[in-house]
């Protein structure tokens, strides 16, 4: 049969069974709510057909679902690859953060820089990690953010130190401005108040703080308990994702509450998760360093594996608004962009 007769045949059936679901659906409720209405019991219909369409109802609605991301999603779309602006003389690619405006901000391992570029892999500026009178000079970035005042941030896992560049100062360049000391701070986000957080790598523990003007922190809380905690990223609720070495992916309430392990949520395992994002839609994607994939856990519905092949190394994660994954592959030491939306297209003549 030809290929693309069968697709359309496919297509065919996937919409008549959808179609008919609503009609009976609908067809149904129609004539059970007016009946249920002006009787007292329920007719011939007992708890046990009640349950049992319930439950039917749960793993139907499960179903589409997961039909419905299958087909608003698509897996190892790669629209380009991004190589590392500092070559292959550090380490490779580990973090990475993209802005609303599409900008992408790159840290590599054992690099003193923080690269910031266009969508499309243009260097737009290069920030070296050195300290105005510093006697070592320069540091080495792990993780990289933007606060809401538009400044980069970064994790020093080696110092000990967060970091916050202030593009304002004397020299005209910028300088670094330490803000705080912190065990082994490895990664670093911005949650939706604008609050920084830190993933305290050896001390277990997620911290968020404010910070004003003057550069002071304030309001600082901490989230204790957690195995090996590496990336982090705010979630739409004020909250923050936050994911384990060689463990699961934890998300967190504004009030720093436990919500759920998507390990045990959607029945996943992970080898060794790594990077983590929220993209504009509200579902969380990671990356597993172990099993090289990128996986989308939707707000409802099965996981998705965005990304299944074509990986060596996969850390830091980013979303943009425009329907763009970014993976920092530390193995290939270049960042992977790929195309994680499937969007409709619009008919001829229509604005």
């Amino acid at each position: 049969m030809d290929y693309t007769l069968e697709t359309s045949q496919q297509k065919e059936k996937l919409l008549k069974a959808i179609y008919t679901l609503q009609l009976k659906s609908i067809a149904t409720f129609q004539t059970a709510s007016p009946l249920l209405s002006s009787q007292q019991g329920m007719g011939m219909v007992t708890h046990h057909h009640v349950h049992q369409l319930a439950d039917k109802t749960k793993s139907l609605c499960r179903d589409l679902d997961n039909i419905k991301n299958l087909l608003h999603y698509c897996q190892d779309d790669l629209v380009r690859q991004i190589p590392n602006p500092t070559g292959s003389r550090y380490g490779g690619v580990s973090g990475i953060h993209c802005s609303l405006e599409g900008s992408i901000y790159m840290t590599a391992e054992a690099a003193p820089w923080v690269h910031v570029l266009s969508s499309t892999g243009k260097t737009l500026q290069s920030l070296p990690c050195r300290q105005t009178g510093m006697e070592s000079g320069t540091f080495l970035p792990e993780d990289v953010t933007v606060t809401r005042t538009g400044m980069v941030a970064v994790a020093d896992m080696i110092n000990g130190a967060v970091w916050v560049f202030n593009p304002h100062t004397s020299p005209s360049k910028g300088e670094w401005i330490k803000i705080r000391k912190v065990g082994s701070p490895r990664g670093i986000g911005v949650d939706s108040t604008g609050k920084i957080l830190v993933a305290d790598y050896a001390q277990g523990q997620v911290h968020s703080f404010a910070l004003d003007r003057a550069f002071k922190t304030s309001n600082v809380r901490s989230v204790p308990n957690l195995q090996g905690p590496r990336y982090i990223s705010p979630a739409p609720n004020g909250g923050f994702v936050i994911s384990e070495e060689c463990g699961d992916v934890k998300v967190f309430t504004s009030s720093h509450q436990l919500v759920c392990s998507l390990g045990s949520k959607y029945g996943h395992q992970f080898g060794n998760p790594a990077g983590v994002c929220v993209d504009v839609e509200g579902s969380i994607v990671v990356a597993d360093e172990q099993r090289r994939t990128v996986h989308l856990f939707p707000e409802s519905g099965a996981p998705v594996c965005l990304v299944s092949t074509g990986l060596r190394r996969p850390a830091g994660v980013a979303c943009s608004s425009f329907g763009h994954l970014f993976v920092a592959d530390t193995g290939e030491n270049c960042v992977k962009v790929f195309k994680y939306h499937v969007r409709p297209r619009q008919p001829l003549g229509t604005l």
